[in-house]
This record gives C-alpha cells, sequence and structure tokens, in this order.
C-alpha cells in the first residue's frame, strides 16, 4: 500500500469507524471507540464489524484498506481477542472470504465470527461455516451459531441471517432456541454473558428489517443474569440501549456508513462529504445502567 493510499484509507476510517475496544471489569464489558481508548487492564477484547469486502463503489472504493487500518489499530491494543460481527463480505464470493481472512488473520490474533446476510448469499449458505466457523463447536456441522467461554465470561455466537423474515427482520428460529435454552441451563447467574449477533435482536427499525423477529424469546432467555452485552452489526453505527441488566450496543462498519433509522427513504451506502467526515466520526464509551435508568446512548462526534 503506497502512503497516499495508506492516508486514503485512514481518511475514510474516519467516518467508516473503527473496532470497539471492550474491557471486562466487574463482570461488566465496557468500550470506547479504538484510537481513543484509555489503556486497558485486564481481560479485553475488540469488536469489528460490516467489513463488506467486495464492495468498492461510493463512498468507499477500497474496503480491505479501511479493514487493515482497523486492523492495525487493533494489534497495537493487543486484545485477548476479536469478535467479528458478520458482513465479512460483500457477495460470499471466495475471493472476498479469502482476502477478509487474510487481512483479519495477518494480526494473528484469536478471532471468532458469525455471519451476516451478505455472508449467505451462496446458494446452500455452506461456504461461511467451513472457512470462519472451523474451530468453533456448534451442535450440528450445518450449524453457524455456538458458545464458548473465556475468563469467565461466557459467549455467544447467533446466526439471525440466514431465514430472514418480511421486510429483512432477522430470525433465530426454533432449533437455535431451543440450543441456546439448553446452553444456559444451569448456568450462574452471576456469570458475565455477552451475546454477539448480526442483525440487532431488538427492534432498532422495523419498517428497515434492523431487529430480529424473535430475539424477544431469545432475550426472555436471558433476563436471569446479573450482566448481559448484546453486541451486532448490519446497521453501521451506534445505537445502545439498557433494558434491565441487558445492556444493547450497535457497531459502526468498518466499511460505510449508513443514513439514521427513518432519516432517509430507505438503508444502504450513505455518502458523505470530505468536509462532513468528522461530523459522522464519534467516540464510543459505553457504561452499564441498571434498573429504571433511561436508555443509554451515547455518540460523540469529534467536531466542537
Amino acid at each position: 500500500m503506497t502512503e497516499t493510499t495508506r492516508r486514503t484509507a485512514l481518511s475514510c476510517m474516519m467516518w467508516a469507524g473503527t473496532a470497539a475496544l471492550w474491557t471486562v471489569s466487574g463482570g461488566i464489558p465496557r468500550a470506547a471507540l479504538i484510537g481513543r481508548a484509555e489503556a486497558a487492564t485486564g481481560f479485553t477484547f475488540a469488536q469489528i464489524s460490516d467489513s463488506h469486502i467486495g464492495f468498492s463503489r461510493d463512498p468507499n472504493t477500497d474496503t480491505p484498506g479501511t479493514l487493515k487500518a482497523a486492523m492495525d489499530q487493533v494489534k497495537a491494543l493487543k486484545p485477548a481477542m476479536i469478535l467479528h460481527t458478520g458482513d465479512v463480505s460483500h457477495l460470499s464470493k471466495p475471493a472476498e472470504f479469502d482476502a477478509a481472512a487474510q487481512i483479519v488473520g495477518a494480526g494473528g490474533m484469536d478471532t471468532h465470527y458469525v455471519p451476516g446476510e451478505h455472508d449467505v448469499l451462496d446458494e446452500d449458505t455452506k461456504a461461511f461455516g467451513p472457512r470462519f466457523l472451523a474451530k468453533e463447536k456448534p451442535p450440528s456441522r450445518e450449524a453457524l451459531f455456538y458458545s464458548f467461554d473465556q475468563e469467565g465470561v461466557h459467549f455467544i455466537g447467533l446466526n439471525n441471517v440466514t431465514d430472514l423474515k418480511a421486510g429483512g427482520l432477522g430470525q433465530l428460529g426454533e432449533v437455535q432456541l431451543a440450543w441456546l435454552e439448553g446452553d444456559l441451563k444451569g448456568r450462574s447467574a452471576s456469570q458475565p454473558i455477552v451475546v454477539f449477533a448480526h442483525i440487532p435482536l431488538w427492534l432498532v427499525y422495523e419498517q428497515w428489517g434492523w431487529g430480529t423477529n424473535d430475539g424477544a424469546r431469545a432475550l426472555a432467555l436471558l433476563v436471569r443474569f446479573g450482566s448481559v452485552t448484546v453486541l451486532n452489526g448490519h446497521i453501521h453505527q451506534v445505537i445502545q440501549k439498557v433494558e434491565g441488566h441487558v445492556a444493547f450496543h450497535t457497531a459502526r462498519s468498518t466499511a460505510f456508513p449508513q443514513p439514521a433509522p427513518g432519516s432517509a427513504p430507505s438503508p444502504g451506502p450513505m455518502k458523505v462529504d470530505a468536509g462532513k467526515l468528522r461530523s459522522v466520526l464519534g467516540v464510543r464509551q459505553v457504561s452499564l445502567v441498571r434498573n429504571d435508568a433511561p436508555l443509554a446512548v451515547v455518540d460523540t462526534p469529534l467536531i466542537g
């Protein structure tokens, strides 16, 4: 990559968003946008999302470059692992998967993936699992969901993109919900839980399919736990809310932004003028709010 190309890629990162660094402290994951995160101690992990390798038009003609720029920042912070919350590729092409795996893998960090709807466009949706879930332990060869434990935290990767409902709403389905109930059975209510999926489990904006049709059933299974963090991508912007002990966080894309819910005729890549890039770059600081506190939505731009 030439220096000029690298500067362009880093400029794109301003609006595309970088990864988020998460630190688990006292059983509660907290996050700050990479590049503005304070020095972290203890168990940390990074989240990246919606790299859309294969997308190559306005507003970003170099999605590999912006993903690489994000990974360079992640690598410098040395997290214990990375969670990628889907849309690794744009069209589920083998070359797109190969390019993404090479860029992310170059960092040498443990990475866990869940599929986005752009990752399962191949006719039988069989390419993603062997490529990105080979080290996981899903309940069957065909399943694109799994769980694992690390540093006392139980991580659950869900698939809500292979059976989209009307309007594009995500769907978990009976098989996955039954598996989730069994996965959680017998676990202590004090164990921190991190759920990561592509489409939000809560209804962010139903008219655009920004939610999961049966997400409430999954969330009902998590209600007894004292610390639950739900991470997703798909909507390419920061939106947060808290309900009881469950904190929801959507992530920026490393590829392109999308409009705020209902602010445009439809979702999709949002063009950004060069002079407005910093207005859509922000710092994300996440704190757990309990019980009847107001919704936690914090997105601070770098201008002003």
